[in-house]
């Protein structure tokens, strides 16, 4: 699958086990649940841990932000039921990228595990055990999203609640890695336009004033499907992990292109590519994997 960091040990009040449940189109038709439907998984642990602590209260009052700059996610193969409650095991934990004293970023990074019942909705509907059915890493980058351009980087948390400098250091991989071929892959084609613009309208965006975060991996996965069609290659797939870096936002009224190439990897089929703007700055990397 695309690297990550394996989830650490949690402190307490860094974690939390929650309850929530599924809509029909996160899972296939087979019970298994597709990548897409793992960041809702974090929501457990925004609402019931990060909206509480005092070191994220206190970084929003300084006007210090998290942002999502990040996510590699996999689904696993275990079908499990879309009728009843899931279990979303989520923690998060401070980090620092530097060279020797020189701080370059700081983050909050968060894992999640979803867990399901086994099994599916058909004629016999027998509830099998609480299983795994996929895991996310999301990094977060610190940041004074309000501030001038130049007064942006975040070097210190300088606020009660957080540690100055976090312990743990993350050395975080460049975005651009997130269109790379995933090692052990071969390219099966060269970089080239999808044929189809994207125009983003309200209906994309939500509350954070531009367009969500899921819209690029749903546009993204849509060219790789047209990519796949057009190439002849086998099409009764799902997608089974996503990489994605998130480089800079966009909004309603604009207009984006993605640029892709195939990839194998063993069994499994992927693409990998940029979402740029009518300026040709890239707005995201993103990495996908389909399998049977």
């Amino acid at each position: 699958m695309f690297p990550a960091p394996p989830a650490p040990a949690f402190p307490a009040d860094q974690a939390v086990t929650s309850e929530g449940a599924l809509r029909y189109e996160d899972c296939v038709q087979d019970g298994r649940m597709i990548p897409i439907a793992m960041p809702p998984s974090m929501s457990g642990l925004w609402r019931t841990v990060l909206a509480k602590h005092p070191g994220q209260r206190n970084a929003l009052a300084a006007g210090v932000i998290p942002i999502l700059t990040r996510m590699t996610i996999q689904s696993f193969d275990q079908p499990i039921r879309i009728d009843r409650p899931i279990e979303t095991r989520g923690g998060f934990l401070l980090a620092h990228d530097k060279e020797g004293d020189d701080v370059k970023r700081l983050f909050m990074n968060v894992w999640t595990e979803v867990h399901g019942i086994a099994g599916r909705i058909g004629p016999r509907q027998v509830d099998g055990a609480l299983s795994p059915a996929g895991t996310l890493f999301a990094e977060h980058t610190f940041t004074k999203l309000f501030a001038p351009p130049d007064q942006r980087k975040v070097t210190a948390l300088e606020f009660d609640g957080y540690p100055r400098i976090p312990e743990t250091h993350y050395p975080a991989p460049s975005p651009r890695t997130a269109a790379d071929v995933p090692a052990g892959g071969t390219w099966l084609d060269d970089l080239s336009i999808d044929p189809v613009d994207i125009v983003f309208s309200l209906d994309q965006t939500d509350a954070n004033q531009h367009v969500n975060s899921l819209v690029y991996i749903r546009t993204f996965l849509d060219a790789a499907q047209r990519r796949l069609a057009a190439s002849g290659r086998p099409l009764k797939l799902r997608s089974k992990a996503v990489d994605i870096a998130y480089r800079k936002p966009c909004f309603a009224g604009e207009r984006v292109h993605i640029e892709l190439r195939q990839f194998s990897l063993g069994e499994c089929l992927g693409a990998a590519g940029v979402i740029s703007g009518d300026d040709d700055k890239p707005r995201c990397y993103v990495r996908v994997l389909f399998a049977p």
